[in-house]
């Protein structure tokens, strides 16, 4: 998704978002939390994309400007993007400090998205908490985990916090489908639910699942093909060896 009407199952989060633009009220600091593939690193992106565009659009980005193509091939300087596994030192989070003091080199904002943040040590959430309780004006740190019951207290309370849901099943479904007709691909209504249920709730792991199932079938995509490929076991079985046990028959 490159605009905030595309992140799926959300509307809660980015609703609220671009309301906060529309009235500007954005924080220094925002922690988007909930499970994987739900949308929070997209969210962050869109967000860090809207604050830098040059003609933003309904309080969303153009998607044409400099900033925005930019930031689309993750090489706008003033947008920077951490891994908190992979960055999770007080090395790190010093040599960030640093590099905020000097403004941004064309936006109005310069903006760290730092992924699965309960990553971090203490020593470095100490750091980082620093940063947060005096940042500078034109500072924006926005956050993702999946796991914000390891984000200390003090670093909580200092930021927007967002919970992304699990996204519902009719929502990835409809999403699949949307996918399907764009590549013209022929395919049973009943067997998008499937790989929707399958997904349990993740956008990014029904995506997986989809393309699974189209390179192992190049003809339409049925319901015994998604029950083969994702290993789904038809309903009736169950319902089966339940009443079995019921009647006592094992």
């Amino acid at each position: 998704p490159q605009r905030f009407d595309e992140v799926v199952g959300q509307i809660h989060i980015t609703r609220t978002l671009q309301n906060a633009i529309g009235m500007d009220r954005v924080a220094h600091g925002y922690l988007f939390s909930g499970p994987r593939g739900v949308g929070k690193t997209s969210t962050a992106r869109i967000l860090a994309k809207v604050l830098s565009c040059e003609n933003p659009q309904d309080k969303n980005p153009c998607n044409k400007c400099a900033n925005c193509r930019n930031i689309t091939k993750g090489s706008n300087l003033d947008v920077q993007e951490l891994d908190g596994a992979s960055n999770r030192g007080i090395d790190e989070i010093r040599e960030l400090r640093e590099a905020i003091k000097y403004p941004p080199s064309r936006g109005e904002y310069r903006i760290y998205i730092i992924d699965e943040v309960h990553m971090l040590t203490p020593q470095a959430f100490n750091a980082l908490l620093k940063t947060l309780e005096e940042p500078p004006p034109h500072i924006i740190f926005i956050m993702a985990t999946t796991d914000a019951h390891k984000v200390p207290a003090t670093i909580l309370s200092r930021t927007q916090k967002f919970d992304f849901k699990p996204i519902a099943v009719n929502d990835i479904s409809t999403y699949l489908k949307g996918i399907l007709d764009s590549e013209k691909r022929t395919y049973e209504k009943e067997g998008i639910p499937l790989i929707a249920q399958k997904a349990d709730g993740s956008l990014r792991d029904a995506l997986s699942l989809l393309d699974q199932v189209i390179a192992y079938t190049d003809k339409t995509i049925d319901v015994v093909t998604v029950r083969d490929v994702l290993g789904i076991i038809e309903e009736n079985v169950f319902l089966d060896i339940i009443s079995f046990i019921n009647e006592k028959k094992y």
